[in-house]
C-alpha cells in the first residue's frame, strides 16, 4: 500500500483524489433519516494481536537536538514521511528548526489537551481499530494488521499509512472546543478532525489503494472517478459498518440528509450537464474534488457530490448483486460496467434556473 494522507483532501494520487440545494422544496430536506448500519461480520472468532506504540509524549519531553536526532533516526517514518525531512537542505536546519517547534511552551498545552481527549492510553481507539481489522480479516483472510503509533506533532501531519506502518497525529483529531486547532483548514475541512474519524479515515485510505480498489488507469472519464470514490466509501462502511455515512464522506446531517431528499435533483443536475463521461478536469473540480459546496447544483449542495452520487450507484450494485462479496466487488474495474449493472437512475425533474456560481 502507498503512503497517503488526509490533510487537505480526502483523496488523492491516481485520479482517486479523495463536500443541498435552494432548488424547490430544499429548505426542509425531509425528515433527519436515521442511520443504518451496514452488515455486521461474525468476528467473535477472530483474533487481533494490536502493534501500538503511544509515541505522543515523546517529543514534547526532548530537552536536547542529540535527544530529538536519536528519537528521529529510531523512527525514520516519522522524520521523512510525517516531519518531512527532505524539504530541508541539510540535516543541521531540519534538527534546529523541529527543536525550536517541539520545545515550544504550546506543545505541552497541546499534548495535555490530547490526553484529556484520548486518555493517556487511548482504550477506545485502540478497539475501534481492532474491529476494524477484524472485519478487514473476516473479507481479506490475508490481511496482516499494520503497526500503528500515535504522535503529537504540532500538527505537521493528520496520519500516515502504509502497509506495514499506520502514524497517527492526534493532536489533528481533537475535535470541537480544543484549546487548539488546525491552522490553514477551512471550516468544513475541520469539521471531519475529530476523534470519531480516525479510524473511518485510515479505512477510506485502505479503500482507495489500488491492492484494494481496481480501477482502470485508462479511463478518465468522471463516471470513472465517481464509481472509484463510490467503492472507497462502500469498503471503509463495511469495516466500520455503524458508523454514520455523514461522517465518512464528512457531511453535515443536514447535508447528507439534504442529499438523499434531493437525489433526484441532483441527478438531474448530473444529467443535463452531460458530465457522466467528461474528461474535462474543470467538470471534476465542479462536481468531485473538494470544495465547500457544489454550487451547480445549489447554494447548500455540499462539495463533492458526485462521490456521494458514486458511492449511491455502488449500493444500487450491491443490492443488485447481492452474491457478490466486498473483494469482488472491489475486483471490478470496468466503470461504465458497474455503472449500467447497478441500476442507478433516479427520476429525472425539471430543474430551475440555475443558481448562480
Amino acid at each position: 500500500m502507498k503512503s497517503a494522507s488526509l490533510a487537505l483532501s480526502l483523496m488523492k494520487g491516481r485520479s482517486l483524489i479523495l463536500s443541498l440545494v435552494t432548488l424547490v422544496g430544499l429548505a426542509g430536506c425531509g425528515s433527519d433519516e436515521k442511520e443504518k448500519c451496514a452488515f455486521v461480520p461474525d468476528t467473535k472468532n477472530i483474533t487481533i494481536d494490536l502493534q501500538w506504540e503511544s509515541l505522543e509524549d515523546s517529543l514534547p519531553a526532548i530537552t536536547s537536538k542529540e535527544q530529538l536526532a536519536g528519537f528521529l533516526t529510531r523512527h525514520p517514518h516519522i522524520r521523512d514521511n510525517f516531519l518531512s525531512a527532505g524539504q530541508y537542505p541539510s540535516d543541521t536546519a531540519f534538527i534546529n528548526d523541529r527543536f525550536r517547534k517541539f520545545t515550544n511552551p504550546h506543545i505541552d498545552t497541546l499534548l495535555a489537551e490530547t490526553h484529556r481527549v484520548f486518555g493517556k492510553d487511548a482504550s477506545e481507539l485502540k478497539e475501534e481499530f481492532r474491529a476494524a481489522f477484524a472485519n478487514m480479516k473476516h473479507y481479506y483472510p490475508d490481511f496482516q494488521p499494520p503497526k500503528i503509533q500515535t504522535i503529537v506533532t504540532g500538527f505537521e501531519r493528520d496520519v500516515y499509512v502504509s502497509d506495514s506502518l499506520i502514524i497517527i497525529g492526534l493532536d489533528y483529531y481533537l475535535g470541537a472546543g480544543a484549546k487548539y486547532e488546525v491552522l490553514n483548514l477551512y471550516e468544513y475541512m475541520k469539521r471531519r478532525y475529530h476523534p470519531g474519524f480516525i479510524v473511518p479515515s485510515v479505512m477510506l485510505l485502505y479503500g482507495i489503494d489500488e491492492n484494494f480498489n481496481n480501477t482502470n488507469p485508462e479511463d478518465r472519464t468522471m463516471l470513472a472517478e465517481m464509481i472509484g470514490y463510490g467503492k472507497a466509501y462502500y469498503f471503509a462502511k463495511q469495516m466500520v459498518p455503524c458508523t454514520a455515512d455523514s461522517v465518512l464522506i464528512g457531511y453535515t446531517s443536514e447535508e447528507i440528509n439534504g442529499s438523499r431528499a434531493n437525489e433526484s435533483l441532483i441527478w438531474s443536475r448530473l444529467i443535463e450537464d452531460q458530465v457522466l463521461f467528461s474528461t474535462n478536469t474543470q467538470d471534476k473540480q465542479k462536481y468531485i474534488i473538494e470544495r465547500p459546496k457544489t454550487l451547480e447544483v445549489g447554494e447548500r449542495c455540499p462539495g463533492r457530490i458526485g462521490q456521494w452520487v458514486g458511492w449511491r450507484m455502488i449500493l444500487n450494485y450491491h443490492e443488485n448483486h447481492p452474491d457478490r462479496t466486498l473483494p469482488q466487488i472491489m475486483h471490478e474495474y470496468d466503470a461504465a460496467k458497474m455503472f449500467k449493472e447497478s441500476g442507478y437512475k433516479p427520476q429525472l425533474q425539471q430543474l430551475p434556473s440555475r443558481p448562480k456560481t
